[in-house]
């Protein structure tokens, strides 16, 4: 928990909170309050996770079970996808991914939106209403897997738990002593996902403080007496052989299942260099504002930028104290951190459209072939592959339980088509742009100058349509070139007596 809390403070650019090398080494010197006003927080972890969440998704992969567009197998998968905007929920969970290193994704079914409020009012919910497969994100720092036994990969059971803080009218005695008319009790949720079932469970808390040991404060609690969900039914069939819950990491070795951060191996990096630009900027606030030293002057008459030291007549001209601050060696440094840091992120730095390192490796787009932008940006797809391995396989499953929930939840209601869940296929996309042209060309020499794609492929892929608008543009285009040609029954060059 408390690696996933520093990594977001990092990613939110709130370095100040985690790192403190600078303030520490100063704090005892007249230097600690300026450097606490000059604080610079650059925050590259940003950057830096969200460009592989962009090449993942930014381009949309297509999702397919590899029947026609019309069947409604393809049609329900496409729907599951839409309806729970899957490709936003890929570029949002990889980005936290990155500063956590863990991701879970959780399917089930239900009501899409929430009306417990219209059902305490007494509101009915509206018309036509239905539940439906829902997949989404889960916060990490909530899901505790158990390992099955000699394994460190395969789980046997994974919980879902989290932390409810219900308010409620407090004593007398209690609103005198804390000054607050609500008594705040604290309650364990618990989801506890088997093999084709889901247990609830709760439990109070009673509340232990916080716990700093590892740079960021952690509510603790003890775990008290099992309590009433709430619930019509705690224990809930799913129909689904499989635990509904996916754990996706980062980055992953194979003595554990926990996931390895895009930005944890980085940490020391990212906290040396805004030490070094808060150096850098305080060594330029105090050569703007110098020292200086000469005659023993009135000094209420002749006014200098900072103070001013007398020296005796003939000893010395008027001058300023100059600071060999070192300059170049810590604007040298600076370049050699980001360098580091751009290539333990595998990331070129140019990527983002401009260098401010010395080493800035070129500016990427200095190659005009889409054969020479791959080599350039292999660091990144290699990187952004190695992430791709751990969130198809989630995904897909997802996608497959998604079906079998629906087909479950739907046995004998009217209305409803059943349908064999099939278990889909994901083709990504690497977001470099393609050059259509070159393809083409190596198409036609592969295949000796013999056609590689039919219209209606062609159509799909080019205006990004499915099969039945494909269908209907070819049959638009048809209609055009009839209407402009004309038809002619060849029956006529036939007649009798006629030259054949």
């Amino acid at each position: 928990m408390a690696k996933y809390k520093r990594g977001r403070e990092i990613f939110d650019g709130n370095l100040f909170k985690v790192y403190e090398r600078a303030s520490e080494l100063l704090k005892d010197t007249p230097h600690a309050s300026q450097l606490a006003k000059l604080y610079i927080a650059v925050n590259l972890a940003d950057l830096l996770l969200t460009k592989p969440a962009d090449l993942l998704v930014g381009e949309p992969p297509s999702y397919e079970t590899g029947l026609p567009d019309d069947s409604i197998e393809q049609q329900r998968l496409s729907s599951i996808v839409e309806e729970n905007d899957l490709n936003q929920l890929l570029h949002e969970m990889t980005v936290a991914n990155g500063y956590r290193g863990d991701a879970a994704l959780k399917v089930y079914y239900s009501y899409r939106n929430d009306y417990s409020e219209l059902e305490a009012l007494g509101i009915p919910q509206p018309d036509g209403v239905k539940p439906e497969p829902i997949i989404e994100s889960v916060d990490p720092s909530q899901v505790f897997p158990e390992l099955s036994r000699g394994s460190k990969k395969r789980f046997k059971a994974v919980n879902i738990a989290w932390v409810e803080t219900v308010e409620t009218q407090a004593g007398v005695l209690q609103s005198f002593a804390t000054g607050s008319k609500t008594k705040e009790t604290y309650f364990l949720n618990v989801e506890r996902h088997l093999p084709g079932v889901i247990v609830y469970e709760r439990y109070k808390l009673d509340s232990k403080g916080v716990d700093t040991t590892y740079g960021v404060p952690i509510s603790t609690y003890t775990i008290g007496e099992r309590v009433d969900t709430g619930r019509e039914n705690d224990v809930v069939l799913t129909g689904v052989n499989e635990i509904l819950v996916r754990l996706i990491p980062y980055k992953s070795i194979d003595e554990r299942w926990q996931g390895i951060s895009g930005i944890e191996k980085m940490e020391s990096l990212f906290a040396a260099l805004n030490d070094r630009l808060v150096q850098i900027d305080y060594i330029l606030w105090k050569h703007s504002d110098p020292t200086a030293y000469g005659p023993d002057l009135d000094t209420d008459a002749v006014r200098f930028g900072g103070k001013y030291i007398p020296v005796r007549k003939d000893e010395q001209t008027p001058g300023y104290m100059t600071w060999d601050s070192q300059l170049e060696g810590a604007f040298k440094e600076l370049d050699y951190l980001l360098g580091l840091i751009y290539q333990q992120a595998e990331t070129p730095q140019w990527l983002f459209g401009t260098t401010i390192s010395q080493d800035k490796g070129g500016t990427g787009t200095s190659h005009t072939d889409s054969g020479a932008i791959k080599a350039r940006f292999m660091p990144i797809l290699s990187k952004v592959k190695r992430i791709r391995t751990h969130i198809d396989r989630a995904v897909r499953d997802c996608l497959y339980f998604a079906q079998v929930l629906e087909n479950y939840a739907n046995e004998g209601v009217d209305g409803f088509t059943p349908y064999e869940p099939v278990y889909p296929v994901i083709r990504w996309k690497d977001g470099i742009p393609k050059d259509e042209k070159e393809q083409a060309e190596i198409m036609a020499i592969r295949t000796n100058g013999k056609a590689t794609l039919d219209v209606i492929s062609a159509i799909k892929e080019m205006d990004d349509v499915n099969d039945g608008q494909a269908k209907e543009i070819v049959a638009r285009i048809d209609a055009d070139e009839t209407r402009v040609n004309g038809t002619v029954d060849a029956s006529i060059f036939n007649a009798p007596g006629g030259d054949n």
